[in-house]
Parts: C-alpha cells; structure tokens; sequence
C-alpha cells in the first residue's frame, strides 16, 4: 500500500470516533450550594438527664392498714385515688363525735332554759344577781364545750378524707413503695408517680458560659444518635462553690424522650461573632489538609485550602479564600481534580 493510501485509511478511521471519545471526559455531576455569612458562637456540649416537671413520691397522711394501691404503670388523673387506707377506726372516731356534739347540744338547750327562768327570778327579787351570773357562766362553758366537739369532728372528718391518698397531678405510678395490707403512718410514702408527658432536660454547666446565656435561647440537643433542638426555660444563677458549676433547665421540642434518658446539650460558650460559613458535608478531609471544591464561573472545579472554625449542627466557619455567595461543592467533591469541569445540580 502506497503512503498516501494507509495516511487516507487514518483519517477515515478517525473520522468515525465518537465525538465524546474526541473531547474527553463528560462533566462531573455535583451539587453546590452558596456559602453564607452568618453569626455564630463556639459551643460546649455538657451532659444532661431527661427528667419530670412533675415526679413525686405521695405519701400517707394518716396512719392505718392498707387496703388497695394502684398499680406500676396505672395512670391516673389529679385527684384519684392512688391508695386506699382502712377507715373503720376513722368511722367510729366520726360516730362518737357525733353522739358528743348531740349531747352538749341537749346541755345547751338545758342551760338556756335555766337562764331564762332565772332571769325571770332575778327581775321578782326572788334569787341574787350572783346566781343570775353563775348560770350565765354555764351557758357561756357549755357554748364554748359545744364548739370544740365541733371542730373535733372537722378534724375527725379531714383525717377520714385522707384515708385516700390522691395523685397531686397527672401523672403514671411508676413504683409501689407499699404493698396492700401493709401498715403505714403518716410522712410514709406509698406510690412513686411521674408525668411522663411533661419533661425537661437537667443540666450543669461551667460559670464562664453562664454571661451567653438567657431563658427563650434555642439551643441544641444530642441523644441517642439524633440532634433536635431544645429551649432554655430556666438558668439557676448560683454556683456550686468547689464544682463552679450552675444548673439549667432544657425544654425539649417534638416529641418527649424517656425520663432518665441521658442527653448532651450544646451551650453557647462566646459571643456571637459574624463569620463565613459552609455545610459541613462540603468539607472535603484528608489526612494532611482539609479543603473544599468552589465552582468558577465557567462551570470549574477550584480547590481551596481552608481552615474550620466554630460551628453549629449544620454550617461550619471556614477560614480561606471563599466569601459569602461563592458556589461550594457539597456532593460530588470526593472525586474532582482541579480545573476539571462540572455539571452543576439543584441541591
């Protein structure tokens, strides 16, 4: 074959390429997003415990045998009963005073019978002025007599009311501390009772973070592999004198986590200071940098060498050459080489 044959037979085979193969590579797929300036504080992450607003241990208020108590996991309204004490002593005790109140009832009229004629007496001259008073006297004693049996019985009736122990709030009986047929007295506690449905988080933190603080801040909550977001309701400005710790109460949002539940609630631990920010899945790390891919104008790979700042559950501060409105690569960036070209998605 003549060189000018096999040189024609070359260009017709080039020819029929695809044109793909011609031009490289396609694209690479990424999805980006803006960076964005925003203020943002250091934060600390302390401890916490899930516990009640309202968890009490309900005691008697009289003695006597127990004669029923509810049941672990009964849950019960405010105002029910939580336990039963037998009253039958109770009753007797209410019968007596009773028949008491009956009897100076009858003295009194009695009295007052025997003052009226007496002053009828005393106006005829017939007895002393000093009789007279001596019968007065008797109806003021029986007065006051009658008067104590009464309260006596108020007393006897407050002592039968609480033969029943009743729930001081909503809440569920997560411990019996007494069972029925035991004996129990006053002070003695008998159910252990939660509102399972109204919680906070319990925390302690370190007195420097306590100036960056206020009851209605947002802050966030860790726990059982999920973040969620939480409110300050109370911050207990007195430190403990050898710890320097002060204690605070977390309102959790959404649903309400398990009562004991261990937690951590990130703090504020600076002032807010104006920053340049990234989602953290734009971070690309190695073992010697950290940097991130940003796209140029003409739809290219540029890649920044940065450092990382303070950061929230979402964004991250970024130090380097990228300002707020730079197109940050935050899927797709693991494999891109700089200056490669994309093919830039929604996110």
């Amino acid at each position: 074959m003549s060189r000018v044959a096999a040189l024609g037979l070359a260009l017709v085979v080039g020819s029929g390429l695809p044109l793909a193969a011609q031009q490289g590579p396609p694209p690479a797929a990424v999805k980006v997003i803006e960076a964005v300036r925003t203020e943002m504080t250091s934060q600390m992450w302390v401890p916490g415990t899930v516990v009640s607003r309202s968890d009490a241990r309900v005691a008697a208020e009289v003695s006597g045998q127990l004669d029923w108590v509810a049941e672990v996991g009964d849950v019960v309204r405010k105002g029910a009963a939580v336990a039963r004490i037998d009253d039958s002593a109770v009753q007797l005790e209410l019968k007596n005073d009773d028949a008491q109140i009956k009897r100076l009832e009858a003295d009194l009229a009695f009295v007052n019978q025997q003052l009226e004629r007496r002053r009828q007496l005393a106006a005829e001259q017939i007895i002393s002025a000093n009789d007279l008073e001596q019968t007065q006297a008797q109806r003021e004693t029986a007065e006051q007599n009658l008067v104590a049996a009464r309260v006596a019985r108020e007393q006897t009736q407050f002592r039968l009311s609480r033969a029943t122990v009743r729930a001081p709030f909503d809440g569920k009986v997560v411990e019996r501390l007494q069972e029925p047929g035991g004996y129990t007295s006053p002070g003695q506690e008998v159910v252990r009772l939660v509102n399972v449905d109204d919680v906070e988080i319990r925390t302690r933190a370190p007195l420097v973070v306590e100036p960056f603080l206020s009851e209605g801040m947002t802050v966030a909550v860790e726990g059982r592999g999920s973040e969620r977001s939480g409110t300050i309701r109370r911050v207990i400005r007195v430190g403990d004198e050898r710890s320097r710790m002060f204690e605070i109460r977390v309102g959790v949002d959404g649903q309400a986590p398990v009562v004991g539940s261990a937690v951590k609630v990130g703090l504020p631990a600076s002032a807010p200071r104006e920053v340049v920010a990234v989602p953290r899945d734009a971070l690309v790390l190695r073992s010697d940098a950290v940097y991130l891919f940003r796209v140029s104008a003409d739809d290219t790979a540029e890649r920044l060498s940065i450092t990382t700042g303070i950061g929230d559950s979402a964004l991250i501060e970024v130090v380097g050459d990228v300002a707020a409105g730079d197109r940050i690569v935050v899927r797709g960036g693991e494999r891109l080489r700089p200056g490669q070209a994309v093919s830039v998605g929604a996110e």
